[in-house]
């Protein structure tokens, strides 16, 4: 990315230098289910990894699988069954989660509730009072931020609600792990899923945790890896580097933080030179490397391709889309209106990311944004 702007973190983050050097040390690793010295060393240092990712997020490491990516660890949440009040009879899920989740939800056949949002991108905190008043066992689905808007969630007061119940909590934290402190004790969560790539590992690995006493149901059959909870031998080199970057993104949560600053004078900037432009979930906490915004009359599509051919990488929400610009179920969610969700960028700094980095984007987009609306004007007139 050599001379490039890169400001799209929340679909992949560069692979940091430590996770590249955990990697090559898991590509001399041996399998670390078998019993010989190569096995027993292999087996140290993925039990090390497990370890240090649970303490990233302040949970027993016991609990903690290692997954193919985030997409599989919320799969198999949706399969947790066994709440303190009964068996799982339905699913809540908020209409801002990501699809592997809502997806994963509508595939089991179970009533799933979709739990709405407010328009600052917050869940309905009364409309989950609502839901929770029908004594079924439920399982909610909340991630911990969003992808598109960089929104945080109520965590703590959702579980509590939800605990009470005698229902699962099972948390999305994909998106917020290595932008914010996660403590999964603190958050009162039944499981959490995360996802390496988003920290600067490679991509390929993930892990789910689950609280002590929750059974967490196969996903795959085969060998008795991850304690008979999911088969196949463990991705090593995925494995050591996503510990890597999980220690590394711990570490610097503190100048993750200070990009809130970068951010916030970003969007000043833009709204001095377009007053009308729209940024999504400021009245709300977000994570500090965010920022989704739009401009009525804009295009989505057009402006991304601009951007990228005039150096710098954004996108128009989430990545996990085949490549496609559509409209944003989030935005939706939130009651965006039509002409302002067609033309919303997102942007998202990360841990290689510099100031100038913003300011080269004030410059570019305002341009080009300038260009577009004096077009369309030309065209309507």
């Amino acid at each position: 990315m050599s001379g490039r702007v890169y400001l799209d973190y929340n679909a992949t983050a560069p692979v940091r230098p430590e996770a590249r050097a955990a990697a090559l040390d898991g590509l001399q690793a041996g399998n670390p289910s078998s019993v010989h010295y190569e096995g027993r060393h292999a087996r140290a240092l993925m039990d090390k990894a497990r370890r240090d990712i649970a303490g990233f997020i302040g949970g027993a490491h016991e609990g903690l699988i290692f997954t193919s990516g985030g997409t599989e660890a919320c799969n198999m949440a949706a399969k947790l069954s066994a709440a303190p009040a009964g068996g799982v009879q339905r699913l809540v899920v908020s209409a801002i989660e990501h699809v592997a989740v809502s997806k994963a939800a509508a595939a089991l056949g179970l009533p799933v509730q979709t739990l709405p949002v407010t328009p600052h991108g917050l869940i309905d905190v009364p409309a989950l009072a609502t839901v929770l008043q029908d004594p079924t066992p439920a399982l909610v689905c909340v991630m911990l931020a969003n992808n598109e808007t960089g929104v945080v969630q109520p965590i703590e007061e959702i579980s509590a609600m939800v605990r009470a119940h005698g229902s699962l909590l099972f948390v999305d934290a994909v998106q917020a792990a290595g932008k914010m402190p996660i403590d999964v004790a603190a958050l009162g969560c039944d499981a959490l899923a995360l996802s390496g790539h988003k920290l600067g590992a490679p991509m390929g690995t993930g892990a789910l945790w689950a609280r002590d006493g929750l059974v967490t149901p196969p996903h795959m059959q085969g060998g008795g890896q991850e304690l008979g909870r999911r088969a196949g031998s463990e991705n090593m080199v995925g494995i050591l580097a996503f510990a890597a970057a999980a220690k590394a993104s711990g570490d610097t949560l503190t100048d993750f933080a200070a990009m809130a600053a970068w951010r916030d004078d970003m969007e000043a900037q833009l709204r001095a030179a377009f007053p009308e432009l729209e940024v999504f979930g400021a009245e709300a906490p977000r994570l500090a490397n965010t920022s989704s915004f739009s401009l009525a009359g804009l295009s989505s599509e057009m402006l991304v391709m601009a951007l990228d051919l005039a150096g710098i990488s954004v996108s128009a929400g989430s990545a996990c889309s085949s490549g496609k610009v559509s409209r944003s179920h989030v935005l939706d969610a939130m009651g965006v209106s039509d002409d302002l969700s067609k033309g919303v960028v997102r942007v998202s700094f990360g841990w290689a990311s510099r100031a100038s980095d913003a300011e080269t984007l004030v410059e570019t987009w305002s341009r080009l944004a300038a260009k577009q609306k004096s077009s369309e004007k030309i065209v309507a007139e």
